[in-house]
């Protein structure tokens, strides 16, 4: 069995990130990184995509961890405003 290398899982030990595009970006990663680091086995991960890709409830059950990846980085970013000049 081959494993899925092992990667930070928060990516330089920060969810700041410039713009709200960036954070979108950041959230994607997380969510993969989460679901490498809970199913090690590229085998194994593969397969279960096979099961998952046209299942529409799948999918939108992997957008909602995004999203709630999402949401946790825009906390951090406050929002990505600006302070009033």
């Amino acid at each position: 069995m081959t494993q899925v290398p092992q990667t930070p899982l928060i990516p330089n030990n920060s969810l700041i990130t410039p713009t709200p595009e960036e954070g979108r970006a950041l959230a994607i990663m997380l969510a993969r990184h989460s679901i490498h680091a809970i199913q090690g086995e590229l085998e194994t991960l593969q397969a279960g995509r096979v099961q998952y890709a046209h299942d529409p409830e799948a999918l939108i059950a992997a957008s909602h961890v995004v999203a709630v990846e999402f949401a946790t980085i825009a906390a951090a970013n406050n929002y990505w405003r600006r302070p009033s000049l």
